[in-house]
């Protein structure tokens, strides 16, 4: 397995990342949303500053894909319009300014944006405008990676059932994402040193998948959230607390 893994990522990490892919895409599948944000925290602390957000977002790619595909009878497909336009500038935008980060400056933030996940919701207003939806959620995608919460506020006011709610957001995912992935490519990301662990990573991602689908609706999640919460705050603590380090021993 060392020989598959790209430089600078260890195995156990690769164990990690790969257990979390799987929890990630069976939670988002089981229960609409959250995987993406815990598999952003595990990236945040195992991967390399400058390969968080690429390889994040091309696995999130493969995994929204995927639950797209075992979701496709329920697509609601004119929620796609207006969401693709506006993820098209958003992401023209943030690709026009991501290169200019530090990786002390990605860690704290994405921590301060977990916390702000777990603590708070998207503006009521973006629920009714996807095309301001898709346009700062795809920006902020560029910089922060599960930008999930943004697009769940836009389903979740079209009052779909379960299935249709997550074949729309996995699809909109899906799209966003995909947009992300090529904007790092025409930045210059060495996406091919990855691309064996990626694979693996949407692999599991898709078992997850499978095994979410076949749970959804036959669980009580409430305290299972409260659970997720309390990892989320831990994860977003530790990356706030690794970043700020950073950031006051830089020379």
């Amino acid at each position: 397995m060392l020989d598959l893994l790209p430089p600078d990522l260890s195995h156990a990490a690769a164990l990690a990342l790969l257990a979390t892919s799987f929890a990630g895409s069976f939670i988002t599948a089981a229960f609409g949303i959250g995987g993406g944000v815990a598999f952003l925290g595990a990236c945040a602390i195992l991967l390399p500053p400058a390969a968080i957000i690429p390889v994040h977002g091309v696995v999130q790619l493969g995994s929204n894909g995927i639950r797209a595909l075992m979701f496709f009878r329920h697509i609601m497909w004119s929620t796609l319009p207006a969401f693709i336009v506006g993820s098209l500038i958003g992401v023209a935008i943030g690709g026009s300014v991501v290169v200019a980060l530090p990786g002390w400056v990605v860690q704290s933030v994405v921590g301060l944006f977990i916390l702000w996940v777990v603590f708070s919701h998207p503006p009521r207003w973006m629920s009714h405008m996807p095309l301001v939806t898709g346009l700062i959620s795809s920006f902020l995608t560029m910089f922060f990676g599960a930008t999930g919460p943004f697009v769940a506020g836009y389903v979740k006011a079209l009052n779909l059932d379960r299935h249709a709610h997550t074949a729309a957001h996995a699809t909109l995912m899906t799209i966003q994402h995909g947009l992300k992935v090529a904007m790092f490519g025409f930045l210059g990301f060495a996406f091919s040193d990855w691309a064996l662990f990626i694979a693996a990573l949407i692999a599991t991602g898709a078992i997850g998948t499978w095994v979410g689908k076949h749970v959804l609706g036959r669980m009580t999640d409430l305290g299972f959230h409260r659970i997720l919460n309390v990892i989320l705050v831990l994860i977003a603590l530790r990356l706030i607390w690794g970043g700020t380090s950073a950031y006051l021993t830089m020379p």
